[in-house]
């Protein structure tokens, strides 16, 4: 007998504001308690109504049929203002092409050489660490991804890691999820401080990587970084990027190598601290395998644990933790309702991984539970997406993870402060908000 799924309309909606309060105020409680209601949800976002995809065959479905829920809605629709049409916002007419001519700079092969100045870069910025020495995770997190993200984009730039781009791409981020978390028409355009400060730094980012476009392309070498495998792209037909083209992709891969990474670095040393045991047999793996010694590309097999407490951090907080797509035809059904042509679906990975039928104890960190060889269903773990439009840089970004943790892990014991427990913003991107924690090295 063919699975049932119900549909329903979220309780609690205000006149004309809908449900955009409770879900401002609370919106990782309020998103995870949407399966409460149904497997099908309508949300009132002010003028606008969405559905939240709250079954794993639902969200299953949506992801398979790209060109039938496709790139867009409340979510995506805000983040092409600074993205355009990179890998991750463009629709599916145009994802194809894209996809397939920027593979290649992603492939396996070419893991080892990002490896190296990743291992390099992590390494670097945390030389003058020193024992005792207090820092903001955070932001130490974020300076780290900053410099491996640069470094590997622009190798040939002589100082990658200090161009410009972390304070521009911090106020963009943060600009993109206030426009999101607050869905009403109109915000964006009233003249405050904020938004002032979103426009300069939107200008400032679109000037430096058309700079450094523009830098390449007059010298015509192949400095096996990813700017120069986008400008060597080229379609069947032998047609390359254009500039505007891959100023798009260059945004897109800052955002995904910066803040993806560096939340969930921060999210893993407060559960380490909070986990002990679990700290304890981490250090036990990297003493084994380091030594001591950075992390390097060839360590990852030895690294299975370590790999394992990447895998648990981003089903904990996923930093894409809540996705849209947009119903592209009319007559469209979902679970068995319709869905009218142009509507928004939302659909969380967050939601997903605190499932209880998906994954047993969901709230608690156990690294164990990815010793089960067995590969999540479709649908149902997807830190990075799924189907056609996963992230394309999935292994690239848990590298330089498992790199940065196995390094850092290996030399330090990282204590956050005692007090409140870390809880993330309440943000597009579930990052956790400024902490401080001791540094002690390990002898």
């Amino acid at each position: 007998m063919p699975t049932q799924y119900t549909s329903a309309t979220a309780p609690g909606a205000l006149p004309l504001l809908g449900h955009v309060p409770a879900f401002v105020r609370r919106p990782y409680a309020f998103v995870a308690g949407l399966p409460a209601h149904g497997d099908l949800v309508r949300l009132r976002l002010g003028p606008m109504d969405a559905y939240v995809a709250c079954h794993p065959d639902l969200v299953r479905r949506m992801l398979t049929e790209d060109r039938t829920y496709d790139k867009g809605g409340l979510v995506v629709d805000k983040a092409r203002e600074v993205f355009g049409d990179g890998l991750a916002t463009c629709p599916a007419a145009a994802h194809r092409r894209q996809r397939r001519m920027l593979q290649p700079a992603f492939h396996r092969d070419r893991l080892p050489g990002y490896a190296a100045m990743m291992a390099d870069e992590i390494a670097g910025v945390t030389a003058p660490w020193r024992d005792g020495e207090v820092v903001d995770v955070p932001a130490a997190m974020y300076r780290l991804t900053t410099a491996v993200t640069a470094r590997c984009l622009f190798a040939a730039h002589e100082r990658a890691g200090a161009l410009p781009v972390h304070r521009a791409m911090d106020v963009v981020t943060h600009g993109v999820a206030r426009r999101i978390m607050m869905p009403l028409p109109g915000a964006d355009r009233i003249p405050t401080p904020g938004n002032r400060r979103y426009h300069r730094a939107r200008a400032d980012l679109a000037e430096i990587t058309r700079r450094l476009i523009a830098d390449y392309r007059a010298a015509g070498t192949d400095h096996h970084d990813l700017l120069s495998m986008l400008l060597a792209a080229r379609d069947e037909d032998g047609s390359g990027l254009t500039d505007e083209e891959i100023h798009d992709q260059v945004i897109t891969f800052l955002l995904a190598g910066m803040e993806t990474t560096a939340a969930t670095l921060s999210w893993t040393w407060t559960l380490l601290a909070a986990h002990p045991a679990v700290r304890e047999r981490l250090h036990a793996e990297l003493d084994t395998v380091l030594d001591g010694r950075p992390a390097r590309h060839e360590d990852l097999p030895a690294l299975p644990l370590t790999a394992r407490v990447v895998s648990e951090t981003l089903r904990l907080y996923p930093v894409s933790w809540l996705l849209s797509r947009v119903v592209t035809g009319d007559g469209t059904e979902l679970g068995g309702h319709h869905v009218p042509a142009g509507a928004t679906i939302l659909f969380s990975p967050y939601l997903l991984h605190r499932r209880a039928d998906l994954f047993p104890c969901p709230d608690r960190f156990d690294p164990d539970r990815w010793l089960d060889t067995a590969r999540p269903t479709l649908g149902t773990y997807a830190p990075f997406g799924a189907g056609a439009r996963r992230c394309i840089g999935d292994a690239f970004g848990t590298t330089e993870a498992v790199l940065a943790i196995a390094t850092i892990a290996a030399r330090w014991t990282v204590t956050p402060a005692p007090g409140r427990p870390v809880r993330p913003m309440r943000s597009a991107a579930m990052c956790p908000r400024p902490f401080t924690a001791t540094l002690t090295r390990r002898r």
